[in-house]
């Protein structure tokens, strides 16, 4: 495993990171297994965990705050959000600052998710979403400073809206977040044009999620997938986005090196990337813990075949299906 430095926080991050929403609300989730292939991951040297309030309404906090305390002697970093308090996903650009995110609520869940993972403090805290235009408020802002001194976080960032990296570029150079949290992979390659730029220059972390595209990129799924009707892909893969989905895979395949997978291209192809800090996959199964990890000691990809899949890029707009 290798090492990244997470912006002007100077913590040193496991490049390849873990997101823990599977484990907290999709179908399929065993604890026992979570609990199994988290640790593997800790063991193979992991140390950046990002969870939220949302997964599973604290059952993946509650994961996290047992995988801590069963690791005393090893320094892993715990991020997790802050839902909006009118439940709008993704937020709105009508949608208040005051109705989303009002000191008050930020501070009652963070408490919230506290007892949910049974510790008196996380590392990152970060808002699940996010509209440019609240850079301009100082009441969030304030309140997470004055949650900073009391020792609750140590750090703060925003998570961005899917497909709107641009939509936090003002928060970026406003110098009130440590670091965001954006989708970039093989297709959303966006947040190369404004967003990453501007992180660079104000010294901000990068979280990349989504690295598979929820689950394209895995190269495991066909056109005729079905998911369960209470799992949020069932909806998310729409024949109208599954299909395009799995054509878009399926032209990735030749691309792939000798004696490796899709899986592992599509994360190399983040790593590529200077600018991220630690990439968030969910893995809820050791195999998928080991595969992951196998693709930062394979380190990056050669200059022609990143160029080559830029050609790959797919620019897309938030639509009913995606949020």
């Amino acid at each position: 495993m290798r090492y990244r430095r997470f912006g002007r926080t100077g913590w040193k991050v496991s490049e390849i990171g873990y997101g823990m929403w599977g484990m907290g609300s999709w179908s399929g989730s065993n604890d026992d297994e979570s609990l199994k292939a988290l640790q593997h991951a800790v063991d193979l040297g992991c140390n950046f965990f990002d969870t939220a309030y949302a997964y599973g309404n604290g059952r993946s906090e509650g994961l996290l705050g047992r995988l801590v305390k069963a690791n005393p002697s090893k320094k892993l970093y715990t991020a997790t959000k802050v839902p909006p308090k009118n439940s709008q996903w993704p937020a709105l650009p009508e949608n208040t600052l005051d109705e989303s995110y009002p000191p008050d609520h930020i501070e009652e869940f963070l408490h919230k998710s506290l007892k949910n993972a049974g510790l008196e403090s996380f590392d990152l805290l970060q808002l699940h979403t996010w509209n440019d235009h609240w850079a301009d408020d100082d009441s969030w802002s304030n309140k997470l400073a004055d949650l900073k001194r009391q020792g609750l976080i140590s750090a703060f960032g925003i998570s961005i809206n899917r497909w709107e990296p641009w939509n936090g570029v003002k928060a970026v150079r406003s110098e009130k977040t440590d670091s965001v949290q954006v989708i970039y992979n093989i297709f959303d390659q966006n947040p190369e044009d404004d967003l990453f730029p501007a992180c660079r220059e104000m010294d901000v972390a990068v979280i990349a999620r989504v690295p598979f595209d929820e689950g394209t990129l895995t190269g495991t799924l066909t056109k005729n997938t079905k998911f369960p009707d209470d799992d949020w892909r069932s909806h998310y893969f729409s024949a109208e986005n599954l299909n395009e989905s799995v054509d878009r895979a399926e032209a990735l395949r030749p691309l792939i090196p000798d004696s490796s997978t899709m899986p592992e291209l599509a994360l190399r192809f983040i790593l590529s990337e200077p600018t991220v800090s630690t990439i968030i996959p969910g893995m809820r199964k050791l195999r998928n813990v080991e595969s992951n990890v196998a693709a930062s000691d394979a380190g990056l990809l050669s200059e022609n075949l990143v160029k080559e899949l830029r050609g790959h890029r797919w620019v897309r707009k938030p639509a009913p299906w995606s949020a």
